[in-house]
């Protein structure tokens, strides 16, 4: 470089400076967006989301997502192109435009950078591994209950979530509900005495080893049926498992103890100051069974005998009084001067605003939400104690320290489940060893307590891979 070419004489500063002030100081046309106005947070304070599995329930939660102004939501994915379309129609007609990317596999969308959260609602057989893969990509959930199936799943779920830092909010909306909140502060403030025993609402906890006919298998751009059975064993494809029907069988469901002690339990647990921990033993009585906690707080899980106040009901009992309330938001209590100081009133069902709007804060300030992995699981694993007690038909005794129960082989084996691990998963969740299964008249079973030993990985002959039980 010459001199001639680095040289600035006066004339030219004094030209270049009137120039660039020009520039500096000429009226800048910056979008309302941009600066946070029109209702809408500015891009640092946005929080840019995506969607797994995203069906009737998940279609009313990211309603509500976005409609909180920090929201972005740029991406969906769904193993069937009916719901990838319609999600992506109503995330388009929301901000106008034809942005929302979508993807059969989850995996696609989980290699995005610009995402920071995930809403998670597929059914519950993909809901932990699902999670566990979106924690791993370094993402937020907020994932539908049941958040997993088996005892196994719960804690890995927790554990993950902790190793990599997530912040995760269950679907346990009431939570954050105002007549649930209510009942809460009853036991806490010490109005109901001494807290005696907690009751949870819980419904059928009968599920089936069978399968439905075998129909034609659409194409995997139309279904994707092979990623739809996801880590439970494979069966042939029916349409009717699209539509709900899923429910009641039990490689994807967890039955009524779970279904709706996922919820219901987690607020007993809450009431019980027991969030840590679990009942010691569980026995069962016909579709009810009674657990009882290390403090001497029974917990009972029944289907009946409720005063009405809608699903998903609860009940506090103390030396002094009882408090009782559902999803229609009307409490009841005795003695009558229990009753809430405020007005609540009676809804159609619970409003998940406030729990989603507590999600998105600890996104941002990284805190933990009421429904965090730790108090959820927990309370997933005192459901799951109490549906193999109920399967077994006699009383255990469980350890929730290390989530074994007491003297029983045969209970400890059913703490986990079959899974399966190549293709998708492998990819997604690459640490996890295969799951061995053992084929039963045709039909895949788990090898008993597999999975239960987690001080021993699973070593290659273990895991002989069976005849389509591929992802």
């Amino acid at each position: 470089m010459t001199t001639s070419q680095t040289r600035f004489t006066r004339r030219r500063f004094l030209s270049t400076a009137v120039s660039t002030g020009a520039m500096l100081f000429a009226p800048q046309v910056v979008p309302s967006s941009a600066l946070g106005r029109d209702g809408k947070s500015a891009p640092s304070e946005r929080v840019v989301m995506g969607g797994i599995g995203i069906g009737n329930r998940g279609e009313y939660d990211l309603g509500i997502f976005l409609g909180q102004p920090c929201v972005q939501f740029v991406a969906a994915s769904d193993v069937r192109a009916a719901r990838r379309t319609a999600v992506k129609e109503l995330v388009d007609s929301f901000y106008g435009n034809s942005d929302c990317a979508t993807y059969r596999d989850m995996a696609d969308l989980l290699a995005r950078d610009d995402i920071e959260a995930c809403l998670i609602a597929t059914g519950e057989r993909w809901h932990a591994e699902a999670s566990i893969a979106t924690a791993r990509a370094g993402k937020d959930i907020f994932c539908e209950t049941p958040c997993s199936m088996t005892i196994e799943e719960s804690r890995r779920l927790a554990d993950q979530i902790a190793r990599h830092r997530r912040v995760f909010q269950a679907g346990t909306v009431r939570r954050n509900v105002a007549n649930f909140s209510v009942a809460q502060e009853l036991v806490r403030t010490g109005r109901l005495g001494q807290l005696r025993a907690v009751h949870a609402n819980t419904s059928d906890p009968t599920t089936r080893a069978v399968w439905l006919a075998a129909q034609p298998e659409p194409s995997p751009n139309e279904v994707d049926w092979n990623l739809w059975l996801g880590p439970a064993p494979w069966r042939p494809y029916n349409e009717a498992y699209l539509r709900g029907r899923w429910r009641g069988y039990s490689d994807f469901h967890g039955g009524g103890l779970l279904e709706w002690g996922s919820h219901t339990v987690d607020l007993c647990q809450r009431a019980n100051g027991a969030d840590d921990t679990a009942p010691i033993q569980y026995e069962p009585d016909g579709t009810t069974v009674t657990a009882v906690y290390g403090n001497g707080v029974r917990l009972v899980l029944r289907d009946q005998g409720w005063l009405g106040l809608g699903s998903c009901s609860v009940r506090f009992e103390g030396d002094e009084g009882w408090v009782e309330t559902g999803d229609s938001g009307r409490v009841a209590t005795h003695p009558a001067n229990l009753a809430a100081p405020r007005e609540i009133g009676t809804v159609d069902q619970p409003d998940p605003t406030a729990h989603i709007v507590e999600f998105l804060e600890c996104v941002r300030s990284r805190g933990e939400p009421a429904g965090n992995a730790r108090v959820g699981s927990q309370s997933h694993i005192a459901c799951q104690a109490a549906s193999i007690a109920w399967q077994l038909g006699r009383t255990l005794r469980f350890n929730p320290a290390t989530d074994e129960f007491l003297d029983d082989g045969e209970a400890n084996g059913l703490r986990s489940r079959a899974c399966r691990r190549t293709g998708t998963l492998a990819r997604l969740l690459p640490g996890r060893a295969r799951v061995p299964v053992l084929r039963v008249f045709g039909q895949l079973a788990p090898l008993q307590g597999c999975m239960c030993e987690r001080k021993r990985p699973l070593t290659a002959a273990d895991c002989q891979q069976p005849t389509k039980n591929t992802l």
